[in-house]
This record gives C-alpha cells, structure tokens and sequence, in this order.
C-alpha cells in the first residue's frame, strides 16, 4: 500500500504508512512535530483542524485527535478559541536550547542534552500558582479557626514520646494507624468500601493523581475531563502524555452520553461527583449509575476526587461513588489540604485490592513515604475525635461566610451575577451574563486587590458562559461585604 501524504502545508505536512509497525497517531505526530522543529510550520502558523486531517488522510478523527492532543500536551501546539489550533509561539526546543553565548545567572549555560519527551511535556504545563490571601481567594480553610494549639499539644506528645520509633523509614503505604484512621472516617462519613490495606497515604491528592496517571495511563490513552474541571488534575494525566478528552456538564453533572460520543473508548474518567469543580453541581444518583454502567462496558478506571465532601449546607453530605461500585473500578482521592491546612501535605487515594502492590511499589519510587511525624499527630487527632469535631465546627463557621457572601452579592450585585448551587463547598459560582468577559473581570479586580477566578480559565475549549469563582471561607463576613462592594464596582466598570 503506497504512503498517503497530505499537502496543507508545502511541500508536505503528513505522511503516512499504513503498513508500517508505528501506530498512525504516531506517525501524523511524528510529522506535525518534524514540520514544527523544521520550520516548515512556524510558530504562529495555523494547524488543519482535526477533522479535516482525518477526512485528508483517511483515518478516523479519533486517531488525529490523539496526535493533536499529544502536541498540544508537549507545548507545541495551542487552542485559540474560535479561531483555531495555532503552532504555539514559544516551542520546547526554543525553551530547552541554550542560545549561543548566552548566559543565565552569570554563567555559561553547559550545552547538554534537550529533556526527555516527558521532560518537555511536563515543563510546558503551567500548573496553578497560589495566590495572595485576597478575597475571594478559594480552596483554603479558615486557618483563623484551626485548632493550632491542640495540633502542637499532639506534635509535642509525639516528639516526647515517639520520636526515635518515628525518626527512621516506615512503610511506603503510609503509617499504619493513619490509615486505619482514614479507613474507619470514611467508611462513616463517605460512605467508601475498603479495608486499611487500600489506603495509600500520599503528599497531598496531588501526589495521589500523579500516581494514578503514572500507574494507569499509557501516553496516547483517553482520558475523559470534565468540562470545565481541576487544572492540576488535568496536568498530571497530560503529563504523562494522555489525549485529555474535555466532557461538558449538564444540571445532573458529567454528561456521559457526550462523552461516549467524544470519545468511544476511554482508558480513564476523573470526575468530582460530590461537588464539581469548580460548577458545584451535584452528580445525581442516576448519572453516577450510568457512569459505572459506562465504565463496566468500556473496561475503564474511574477516579473520584472527593476534594470538599464534607461542607454541605442543606442536608447530610452525600455518599460517594465509589460505595456504589461493585466492580473494583473506582479510585478514591481525598486529601487534608481542604479540611485543616495545606501546608499539612497529606492525602491518600483508596485503591481497589489488586492494586495495593502497585501502588505501595510506586509510592516508594515517588519519594518513599510522608513525614512520619505529621502522620502521626494526623492519626492521633483523627483518632481522639478532634477531626470530626473540628469539621462540625468548620461547617458551622463557612455556612455563615457563605450567607454573608450571599447576602452582600444580593445587596450590592444584584441580578448582574446569578449565584450558582451554594449548597455546599468552599467558593461558589457567579454566571456572568451572555457575552461578559470572565477573563477581563478578573483583571480588573486582580488590579483592585480583589481575587476572583475565571471560570473560562478551568477549561480548555470555549465555554457557553463566563463566569467567577468566588471563595469565603478564608474570611470574615466583613472581609467579604467590603470584598463585595467592590466587586460590584468593578462590575459596573466593566459593563460599561
């Protein structure tokens, strides 16, 4: 069979051998990427849509897509929105070759070799930074009411006592009480199936993510994304080369017919049915059968992120997905980030039985274990109760920052932001009207002292709405109301 060759580009963008032992995706990714590093397509130089490489090359759309994802993953490719896919402006060669003669930090950079493949994909990924403790900044406790005195009691209890036994290596699992502790919460409180073997300690659900995407992706895999979803979740499955499938949300969470029509086959699903992030919508019961359902058929992972279950409002916090699964499909992040402090950097992910092994093995690759200390004081505060009073407390105090956001947004605002599911979690969501800006608002506020996100920002491709995230449990009411105010200003600005 004679090579299919595309000409969108001169003198040749593609080539293709069908015969030949390289999977197809590889080969139109193999050629988009020698076009791009050759100069034949310049930074800045439109790339043929997706659609129009397969109809050109006779391939399904599915096999283009994963090599565009691929280099899009890699920085070599860019989504401008409603106009197209663009090579990107600053190429990962441009990046990882020293310019002659030139210098950084006053010396000569050594001239060695370029990164790994996976090196590039990584160091072209832009991962969330923290901001400013600004209003509304999201996704951090009220560390003003953290128990700091009972924490340093605990720690000083197992200095004292403990501190040889705890000074030396310990199980790449996590240490052991802890996770009998963590087993035995959220068995309780989430409704989750597991014995303390499946709990796999990790730094932060970061580090939890990372290991699932290391573990159970193969670069070119489909992963389904929610639409719009966790950046640094999105990160770590496009780190490992992943083909990120966004998948929209409707009033019941995850669509997961749009997602089948997307992309068939899927190797993974991350999804945050308790609470999207950041829309809020609550994955129903019957879209979370119809998710398992779905991921029986497709012999598919599920992760479930259960970043901030436990701050519902309205009712008791719902079971999770992962107690309906009774095919040992579903993996269980959480983390401590969100419930006492991020500088905490502890988490875990509950694994089905077979994958203990694997997992222990590649934690230990990772960086052994957690701090031994900080486990311990986490398991002796589970332990004595002081987690679950701490998070009766907590849910008490947010309640009332969210009604005093509320109650600001109604007076000040008013209908020029239409307040989203409030029921539960940490930030909530203001829907712009049609046509506003969510980037250029957030702009004007950044420049006002007054943090807000972008919902556009959590997405990959262009959204039917903008949006504002808007955190409150960091501060006071009367941080918030001034807070408020000047939104509303900003607001009128903007629209003006």
């Amino acid at each position: 069979m004679s090579p299919r060759t595309i000409s969108s580009a001169p003198p040749t963008l593609v080539r293709l051998e069908p015969g030949a032992r390289t999977p197809l995706h590889r080969q139109i990714y193999d050629s988009l990427r020698e076009a791009i590093v050759s100069g034949r397509l310049a930074p800045g130089a439109p790339v043929p849509a997706t659609r129009v490489l397969a109809q050109e090359l006779r391939v399904s759309r599915n096999t283009t897509a994963a090599a565009v994802a691929q280099l899009r993953a890699e920085g070599y490719l860019e989504v401008r929105p409603r106009s197209g896919t663009f090579v990107s402006p600053l190429l990962p060669e441009a990046v990882l070759t020293a310019p002659a003669g030139g210098r950084r930090g006053g010396a000569t950079r050594a001239h060695h070799p370029a990164l790994a493949r996976t090196g590039a994909r990584i160091a072209a990924l832009r991962p969330s930074t923290t901001s400013a403790a600004r209003p509304f900044r999201f996704g951090v406790p009220a560390l003003d009411a953290f128990p700091w005195e009972l924490w340093a009691r605990l720690t000083s209890r197992r200095l004292r006592h403990s501190a040889a036994g705890l000074a030396g290596y310990s199980g790449p699992a996590g240490y052991a009480p802890l996770r009998s502790a963590i087993a035995q919460y959220v068995r309780a409180a989430r409704g989750v199936v597991c014995e303390p073997d499946q709990v796999i300690v990790t730094s932060g659900a970061q580090q939890g993510l990372d290991l699932v995407a290391r573990l159970l992706v193969d670069p070119g895999d489909t992963v389904w994304f929610e639409e719009p979803g966790y950046p640094s979740a999105r990160a770590a499955f496009r780190a490992v080369g992943a083909a990120v499938v966004p998948v929209p949300l409707d009033d019941e969470g995850l669509d997961v017919r749009a997602g089948a029509r997307r992309a068939r086959q899927a190797r993974l699903v991350y999804a945050t049915p308790s609470r999207q992030y950041p829309v809020g919508v609550t994955m129903s019961a019957a879209r979370r059968l119809e998710l398992l359902q779905w991921a029986r058929r497709a012999n598919a992972w599920v992760v479930e992120d259960d970043y901030d279950s436990e701050f519902r409002y309205v009712s008791r916090p719902l079971a999770c997905l992962q107690g309906l699964d009774d095919s040992g499909r579903v993996l269980y992040v959480g983390t401590f980030s969100k419930t006492l402090f991020p500088g905490l950097r502890l988490g875990y992910v509950i694994v089905p039985a077979d994958l203990v092994d694997a997992f222990t093995t590649a934690r230990a690759v990772a960086d052994w274990h957690s701090a031994s200390v900080e486990q311990a004081v986490l398991a002796d505060f589970i332990e004595g109760g002081h987690f679950a009073r701490h998070i009766r407390r907590m849910r008490v105090l947010y309640q009332a920052r969210r009604d005093a956001l509320l109650a600001a947004l109604r007076e000040f605002v008013g209908d020029r932001i239409e307040v989203g599911d409030a029921a539960a979690g940490m930030q909530l969501l203001g829907w712009l009207p049609g046509g506003a800006s969510d980037r250029r608002i957030a702009e004007l506020a950044h420049a006002e002292g007054v943090e807000v996100a972008a919902l556009s920002s959590f997405a990959v491709g262009p959204l039917p709405r903008g949006g504002l995230v808007l955190g409150f449990t960091e501060f006071a009411p009367p941080v918030l109301r001034t807070a408020v105010r000047r939104l509303a200003a900003i607001l009128d600005r903007a629209h003006g």
